[in-house]
């Protein structure tokens, strides 16, 4: 998913509880979910912010060739400025992009 181009809010507002039970009929479970999209938005921007400083890398250990890379600067405050993961996969639960199960329901059920 392009994590750039979401809608999600840049800030944190208040939840109504009744509404995070809806998609599960539990609210614990509905945030357990959250967290673990969370976690995987958060290593995958990680990771792609990771490749995209790696370019910049300097291997050397010479003090003189060390200096302000505008460009990576700016790569940084980008994704700084992006929507944190918790809110990012909110906004997904909400549009139903999130698909999830719990498989200790499904044996129970058979």
């Amino acid at each position: 998913m392009d994590y750039k181009k979401t809608n999600a809010s840049s800030s944190t507002i208040p939840r109504d509880l009744e509404i995070l039970g809806q998609e599960t009929g539990n609210v614990y479970e509905t945030v357990m979910i959250l967290a673990k999209r969370a976690n995987q938005i958060s290593s995958e921007l990680k990771e792609e912010l990771n490749q995209k400083l790696q370019e910049f890398a300097s291997y050397t250990d010479n003090l003189e060739e060390i200096f302000e890379n505008r460009e990576q600067i700016e790569i940084s405050k980008f994704y700084e400025k992006l929507p944190k993961p918790t809110l990012i996969a909110f906004q997904e639960l909400k549009e139903g992009q999130i698909y999830h199960r719990n498989p200790a329901k499904e044996s129970r059920k058979k």
